[in-house]
């Protein structure tokens, strides 16, 4: 399997206790959802409607498999993701972006299986110009217009690349992940699965070259905020999913103590 090193190193990395100088990953979450953020101190996250969520769940010596089924917002914003399309940002080393905290996404984006999801959806026409049919995805975040701008340039691309990207094999679905039992970020809409039939997923592997997805695909998703699967050591190559603050700042985390942080930049985006 691709990446067992990096993966390895990255565990010891998140096995020691949170560091204590740099709030740069959390200034980063900050920035990323500033209609829904207001800031942070040592122990909380402080949304704007005055909600204070901890960062941390208490636990810093959690193996990865107990993070991934019950991360804090601490642990999900550890593994820096290598944005970009250079060689070393396409190699697999760890799964920046799969520990999610759910109370954190229940709250951005509402719980579907208690019908909070589905009243914020709303359909894209994803590339209207060679496939035509739509797609929902929340409106929470921009997240929908987002993709309808990515729609728009990867149907600009040449026919050999953006055949890649439909049929889409998903967006909007209301489940978890088979290994972890935890939601996807589907059941948040915000995420959407590319044409599966060029698709390569760790559960499942096979003969990988003829199916790689052209950096150029890449690329147009992670300047609009969006994640590539590929990327995890547990790879998922026709996944994206909506997490600007994973490519606003790749540092690893650390905090400030008794610091109130508001965002640094009030309407900060990434394209």
């Amino acid at each position: 399997m691709r990446g067992l090193a990096g993966l390895a190193l990255s565990l010891s990395i998140l096995a020691g206790p949170p560091a204590a100088a740099d709030g740069a990953a959390l200034d980063a979450l900050v920035r990323a959802y500033p209609e829904q953020l207001a800031g942070y101190d040592s122990t909380y996250l402080i949304w704007r409607d005055g909600t204070r969520m901890p960062l941390s769940d208490g636990q810093p010596y959690k193996g990865f498999e107990e993070m991934l089924r019950h991360g804090s917002i601490l642990d999900q914003l550890r593994l820096p993701y290598p944005a970009g399309v250079g060689a070393a940002a396409l190699v697999s080393q760890s799964d920046p972006g799969r520990i999610r905290n759910r109370a954190f996404f229940d709250k951005m984006y509402g719980e579907c299986w208690r019908g909070e999801v589905s009243p914020q959806l709303v359909s894209v026409i994803w590339l209207p110009r060679s496939w035509g049919h739509t797609v929902r995805v929340t409106a929470v975040n921009g997240v929908a217009a987002r993709l309808a701008e990515i729609s728009a340039e990867l149907d600009a691309l040449p026919a050999s690349t953006k055949r890649h990207v439909y049929p889409s094999a998903g967006t909007y679905n209301c489940r978890t992940v088979a290994d972890t039992g935890e939601p996807s970020m589907h059941s948040w809409g915000a995420a959407i699965d590319i044409n599966a039939a060029y698709g390569e997923y760790w559960l499942w592997p096979r003969a990988a070259s003829a199916n790689a997805l052209p950096t150029e695909i890449i690329d147009i998703f992670e300047r609009h905020g969006f994640i590539w699967g590929g990327k995890w050591s547990h790879y998922d190559t026709i996944h994206f999913e909506y997490r600007p603050e994973l490519l606003q700042n790749t540092s690893r985390l650390t905090v400030e103590p008794n610091v109130l942080h508001p965002p640094a930049v009030e309407n900060t985006v990434l394209h």
